[in-house]
C-alpha cells in the first residue's frame, strides 16, 4: 500500500533517530570508556578527534559479524554505525522469540529485522525474501541504500548453558572447544554471502570485550540492560578490535571451506580476548588509527565514549512531531481563510 522507497526512507529516518536516542541515552545514563582498536586490514579508516570521539570511515554497505558476549553488544555495534553515519541502515539477525516483544518487537519487525527461528527450511525463506529487499536497487535507479547487516555467528550470547550447548557440540563433532566463546556456526553467514555477497565488498569483524568479567563468571550476569541503565551499574570499559576481509576471498561456496574459514577466525578471535584476559586491552595497529591535531595519541588505540556530536542533536528527533505541528496549523489557518476570509491568530 506504501511506495517501497518512501517507505524503506522513512524507516531509515526513524531507525537514526532511535541510534541517536540510544547514543544519547548511554551518554547520560551509562557513560563508559570505549577503548577501540583494529589491525592492518582498515588502516586510516579509524579516527581520533580533537574533541575526544570516534570517526568510523567504514563503507556504506558492508556485513558485519561479531562475538556474542551479553545482551548490549548490539548497542555498541549500532553505536559504531553511528559514528559512520550509517545508524539509520543498520539490520540486525536476532533469534524470533523477540519479535513479539511488547513495544520492542514491532519497531524491529518495522526496521526489517530478521528474526531466526532456527529451523533452516523456514528460516532460508525468511533470509531469502529480507536479504534480496537489501539487495535491490532503488526504483529511482540511484545506487543501493546503504547496509550494515549485523549476525552474531555463534546464534547465542555467552552463557552458562550457551557452554554447555558448545561443549556438547564440541564433542559430537570433534571441533575443538572455545574458551572465551561459543563455538560459531557458518550456515547463516554463508548463505548472506551468497545472496549479497555480489553487491558488497568487505565483512567487517568486530571482537568485543568487557572490563571485568571475573574468570568463571559470564558478562550477562554482570551486565545486564537493566544493570547498565536503571541501577548506574555500566562495563568500566568495553574494547573493540576491527578488522575486516574482502569477500571475494572467502570460500563461500563451499559448505567445508566456509566452515573452516569461521572457525579460524574465531580461534583467531579467542586469541585476541585472552590477550584481553591477560593486559585488558587488544592489540593495536598503529597504521589502523589516524589522530587529528590536539587529539589523544594512545599508540594507536582510540579512548573515548559513547556520546552524540553535539548534545543538540537529540533535538532532531523531535523535528517530525514539530514539523507536523505546523503543517496541522497552517492547513488550520488554510481553513479559516477559505470559510471567513481571514486567518486565525490563535
Amino acid at each position: 500500500m506504501i511506495n517501497r522507497d518512501y517507505y524503506y526512507t522513512a524507516m531509515a529516518v526513524t531507525k537514526q533517530y532511535f541510534g541517536l536516542l540510544l547514543t544519547i541515552g548511554t551518554q547520560l545514563w551509562a557513560p563508559t570508556t570505549i577503548r577501540v582498536s583494529g589491525d592492518s586490514s582498515i588502516a586510516g579508516q579509524l579516527r581520533a578527534t580533537a574533541d575526544g570521539r570516534l570517526e568510523c570511515d567504514f563503507p556504506e554497505r558492508l556485513i558485519l559479524i561479531a562475538n556474542h558476549q551479553i545482551y548490549t553488544d548490539w548497542l555498541y555495534l549500532w553505536w559504531t554505525a553511528y559514528t559512520a553515519g550509517t545508524h539509520g541502515y543498520i539490520y540486525i539477525m536476532l533469534k524470533k522469540s523477540l519479535k513479539w516483544v511488547p513495544m520492542i518487537g514491532p519497531g524491529m519487525q518495522l526496521y526489517s529485522f530478521i528474526f531466526m527461528a532456527r529451523k533452516w527450511a523456514a528460516d532460508q525463506q525468511t533470509m531469502r525474501h529480507r536479504l534480496q529487499q537489501l539487495n535491490k536497487p532503488p526504483s529511482n535507479g540511484s545506487p543501493r541504500n546503504p547496509m550494515w547487516l549485523l549476525l552474531f555467528p555463534e546464534g547465542t550470547n555467552l552463557s552458562r548453558n550457551a557452554r554447555k550447548s558448545s561443549a556438547k557440540w564440541s564433542e559430537k563433532t570433534g571441533i575443538p572447544d572455545m574458551k572465551y566463546q561459543v563455538l560459531p556456526r557458518s550456515l547463516g553467514l554463508q548463505f548472506c554471502l551468497q545472496e549479497i555477497g555480489q553487491t558488497t565488498e568487505y565483512i567487517y569483524d568486530c571482537t568485543i570485550a568487557y572490563e571485568y568479567i571475573p574468570p568463571g563468571e559470564y558478562g550477562q550476569d554482570i551486565f545486564s540492560l537493566r544493570t547498565v541503565y536503571f541501577q548506574g551499574r555500566p562495563p568500566k570499559s568495553v574494547s573493540m578490535h576491527w578488522r575486516r576481509f574482502k569477500i571475494s576471498d572467502i570460500p563461500y561456496n563451499s559448505s567445508e571451506k566456509m566452515e573452516q574459514w569461521i572457525l579460524q577466525r574465531w580461534r583467531e578471535k579467542d586469541e585476541l580476548m585472552e590477550q584481553h584476559a591477560q593486559t585488558g586491552r587488544f592489540p593495536a595497529d598503529l597504521s589502523a588509527v589516524i589522530v587529528d591535531k590536539g587529539a589523544e595519541n594512545d599508540n594507536g588505540y582510540v579512548n573515548t565514549g559513547v556520546r552524540a556530536v553535539n548534545p543538540f542533536e537529540v533535538l532532531q528527533i523531535f523535528a517530525p512531531v514539530l514539523g507536523a505541528y505546523f503543517v496541522a496549523r497552517l492547513l488550520i489557518q488554510l481553513i479559516n481563510f477559505a470559510q471567513f476570509g481571514r486567518f486565525s491568530y490563535v
